[in-house]
């Protein structure tokens, strides 16, 4: 049997292969499409006949096809790169047929319209609601002579997200920086080193290799004395899949194209711009009132930004011999401030966070908020670095299961996310427990030592931890609204951000720390000093989000494709409203901005900010009643995370808050206003 056809249970990733993709794919397609002419034809327009059927048997599909996008992300070699896009134009148009078909939509509207509907509970008249806006935005209602161009602008566009995704791979693959004289190497830390050994090993040349994925770009450009290597990494990184490197990796004709189909895309269905049609299914009402969200943030951030820019600037020149501070010098000029100003380095804390210690720590939070266990479990994976582990709840009944891929690879996609494997729904045999995906991109042990992770990595594998409970901790039954699914995407980094916070306690900090060669927890001392330079810089770090949001938003709404003006020239002027620090002219953020254009953040990217203000009022409450407060946390599962996505995300909020989301909180947690 084929493997991707096994729905028995986990994913079988001992036994898929490339091979398997086509033959299940077209089966699957095969066994939907008969399903859906068979429900558009003869099912009565009631939950049972219609609605309960077509949702199980996209399901399987759904299912099957995931495990493909994640096997494409996480094991980026030719044969499943080929097999994905060689399969992608099918799945897509099979998408675009389902969204526009006008009997199902139509029966969709009947059982909402129907006097059976105020019988059929929150999560599924929320079903029906999603699904009609859904149609509506898939493009159901258009003149039939239209939708053909509707479904090619579907299939156009889900190759080009993929193709970006790719170059920016290839193109971050392809560098390489290879030193053989240690003395140009001072300042960068020993476990950098020994990786970079390892990896020229690995390519057999003598001395060290840097390359430009996370746990090696990161320390060059924060410790590396030698201010000439900084720059070509800097270089490097800040002009990957750009016109400078191989045509083939180029996005810039992507990007263009992108655009002008969301904007063709936008037009088709009666909107003034792709900005208008993200926005439908989103918590925010307007594009005008997500750019005064952004600009009035940017407003109260931009005192500080520019006395963090000014101090740098003059810390720079007067210690450092750097009075023409470049974007290259930004990082390891503020870690020589941090340490200057705080007496302690990043590098030291890494110390005290070995990879055992974190995720004991981890856990230790999500069981005493939540009231649940998490341990060790066993699955087949996909490299043999996975983990995977289950969680229980009180009385031994499984919760759920997550797959945890911590390490960064030149096969897998750069950055850190949760996805879901399966869902949690109810089936005829019982409760379908969910498993999520959790991926990250950390560096790996070197030697016989653990793993030890920066603050920063700490923090980012409790960011995705919290979708993985967002997933994971559903209570809902029915599978459209069950965990993230139905959430609104500017709610998503709800979870996610609220978990971050627990990194800067120390009752929990303190806890998951031991010093990777001596064992000894980290001082209290540090974690004082560490506090103290939580908000360091956080006025420049607020503007670089609100220059993405701002420039995500603009490009989306008020920017024409087909006009004079060049997407750089736009972001030139979004730099000129909100940024302090200006990168070189030949930087080319855009082409490496994934999340906008491959990662479904595509004017969306406010979303970060716009949580960010839900996730630390939520928090103000732990920091009220006691941070580990399990009556705290039990309420936060039962109003936000238990709901998922069966009912609008401020209400579940204001069923936790019980008011109304005020900005103060994010203020005082970047210390802009006083606690």
């Amino acid at each position: 049997m084929n493997p991707l056809l096994d729905f028995s249970g986990l994913p079988r990733f001992d036994a898929i292969r490339p091979e398997h993709v086509t033959p299940a794919v077209t089966e699957l397609l095969a066994e939907n499409r008969t399903l859906i002419e068979r429900l558009a034809a003869d099912a009565p327009a009631t939950w049972d006949d219609f609605a309960a059927p077509f949702f199980d048997g996209t399901e399987r599909f759904s299912r099957a096809w995931g495990i493909v996008s994640h096997l494409h992300s996480v094991m980026d070699v030719p044969a499943w790169r080929e097999a994905y896009n060689a399969n992608l134009p099918e799945v897509t148009r099979f998408f675009a047929e389902l969204g526009q078909n006008l009997a199902l939509f139509r029966k969709f509207k009947a059982i909402k319209e129907s006097p059976a509907r105020d019988g059929l509970g929150m999560a599924r008249r929320k079903i029906l609601d999603n699904e009609i806006r859904d149609f509506r935005l898939s493009g159901a209602e258009l003149a039939e002579d239209r939708k053909p161009r509707f479904q090619e602008i579907q299939e156009e566009m889900a190759a080009l997200a993929a193709k970006f995704s790719e170059n920016l791979l290839d193109a971050t693959n392809a560098f390489g920086e290879f030193m053989e004289d240690e003395r140009l190497l001072s300042g960068i830390p020993n476990d950098a080193m020994q990786a970079a050994r390892a990896a020229a090993e690995k390519d057999g040349k003598p001395g060290w290799k840097f390359t430009l994925h996370a746990p090696s770009y990161i320390p060059v450009m924060q410790y590396a004395d030698n201010r000439a290597l900084r720059e070509r990494m800097y270089r490097a990184y800040s002009t990957r899949a750009a016109e400078f490197g191989k045509p083939e990796w180029d996005n810039s004709t992507l990007i263009d194209r992108i655009l002008k189909l969301r904007e063709e895309e936008a037009h088709l269905l009666g909107y003034a711009n792709y900005a208008e049609v993200s926005l439908v299914p989103k918590m925010a009402e307007s594009a005008g009132q997500v750019a005064s969200f952004l600009r009035e943030l940017a407003g109260k951030a931009r005192p500080f930004a520019e006395r963090d820019l000014a101090e740098l600037r003059a810390f720079a020149a007067s210690e450092l011999n750097l009075p023409d501070l470049q974007a290259w010098d930004a990082a390891y000029a503020s870690e020589k401030l941090r340490i200057r100003r705080y007496a302690f380095s990043e590098q030291e804390v890494k110390q005290y966070l070995p990879e055992p210690k974190v995720l004991e720590g981890l856990f230790s939070v999500v069981e005493k908020l939540f009231g649940v266990r998490i341990g060790p479990d066993s699955a087949p994976a996909w490299h043999p670095d996975v983990r995977f582990f289950s969680i229980t709840d009180a009385q031994g009944d499984l919760v759920g299961r997550f797959y945890l891929d911590l390490y960064a690879r030149d096969t897998k996609r750069g950055g850190a996310w949760m996805d879901d494997a399966i869902t949690r729904r109810r089936t005829p045999s019982g409760i379908q427990a969910p498993v999520a995906y959790l991926n990250c991109n950390f560096s790996a042990p070197v030697g016989n030592k653990p793993a030890v992770f920066t603050h920063d990595e700490v923090i980012t594998l409790f960011h995705e931890f919290g979708h993985g409970l967002h997933h994971m901790l559903s209570r809902v039954d029915e599978l459209a609204v069950s965990g993230i699914h139905g959430v609104e995407w500017d709610a998503v980094e709800l979870p996610s951000q609220f978990m971050e916070n627990f990194c800067w306690e120390w009752s929990v900090l303190g806890d998951m720390t031991g010093h990777v060669d001596t064992g000894a927890p980290l001082p209290r001392a540090l974690f004082d000093k560490m506090l103290a330079a939580k908000n360091f810089q956080s006025g420049m770090q607020m503007l670089r989000q609100i220059e993405f949001s701002l420039f995500d938003l603009r490009l989306h709404h008020d920017f024409d494709p087909n006009g004079g003006k060049s997407v750089l020239g736009l972001l030139d002027e979004v730099r000129d409203e909100v940024a302090v620090m200006k990168p070189p002219a030949w930087n080319r953020f855009p082409h490496s901005f994934s999340h906008i254009f491959a990662g479904g953040y595509g004017a969306g990217y406010y979303s970060y900010k716009w949580a960010e203000v839900l996730s630390a009022d939520a928090y103000d409450l732990f920091e009220q009643n006691g941070v580990l407060d399990a009556a705290t946390g039990a309420r936060f599962r039962r109003e936000v995370l238990a709901v998922g996505g069966s009912r609008p995300a401020l209400e579940s909020f204001k069923a936790f808050r019980g008011r109304e989301p005020r900005v103060e909180a994010l203020l005082r947690h970047n210390g802009m206003i006083a606690a």
